[in-house]
């Protein structure tokens, strides 16, 4: 069995759980190849097309902490095959994740697509880098135009990753993916009362005369 991103996760209480709701054997007997280690395009284009991630850390005092980072799409960047980084922009200033990547620099990451009811799950390293002092990293991370203030530099390193299925996944749009839906059709209603307002001119010209 090589499924990389499973071996990563599958602890004795993992595996007891597995037992006990009868899909042990299936995981055990797993002959497939799943060690994605590399970034492909498919993941490229996948993670250049977000606007948001869910990243989940573990504290010192035990708890894991789950938190929404956020952006203009593409503030999530794929660095080289095996590295990722995003410019930290500031918040509540309650520093919960740097704070745990100072002790603990793993990190799981959920990238979710809800309208294509596609999710890639990502496991890697964390690092924090100083934006001021590496200027092309920070030209690198730079989102030109959005208003956020970058304090810092996340980079991780890929550990793994894998994809999961769409089972579950409810459909959700952002108000830019509803107005990209429907700019055919407000374009088309636009044509349509442009010829009704001619219509109803021509037909007033005909009862004047």
């Amino acid at each position: 069995m090589v499924y990389k991103f499973l071996d990563a996760l599958s602890t004795p209480g993992v595996r007891a759980a597995q037992a006990a709701n009868g899909s042990l054997e299936m995981w055990e007997g797993f002959n497939g190849e799943r060690a994605f280690d590399r970034f492909t395009a498919a993941e490229v284009a996948f993670i250049e097309a977000r606007d948001s991630l869910y990243m989940a850390t573990v504290s010192q005092s035990g708890w894991p902490y789950l938190q929404h980072r956020g952006g203009p799409v593409g503030f999530l960047k794929v660095l080289d095959e095996t590295t990722l980084g995003f410019a930290d922009f500031r918040g509540n200033r309650q520093y919960i994740s740097l704070g745990n990547v100072a002790s603990e620099d793993r990190a799981a990451l959920f990238l979710m697509d809800y309208p294509n009811r596609q999710r890639l799950k990502i496991l890697a390293h964390v690092g924090v880098r100083d934006l001021a002092a590496e200027p092309e990293l920070a030209a690198r991370l730079s989102s030109p135009g959005y208003k956020g203030r970058a304090e810092r530099a996340f980079i991780l390193r890929l550990e793994t990753f894998d994809w999961n299925c769409p089972q579950h996944i409810t459909p959700r749009f952002t108000a830019r993916e509803i107005a990209e839906a429907v700019r055919g059709m407000q374009d088309r209603v636009q044509t349509l009362e442009a010829e009704n307002a001619e219509l109803r001119a021509k037909l007033a010209s005909a009862g004047d005369a």
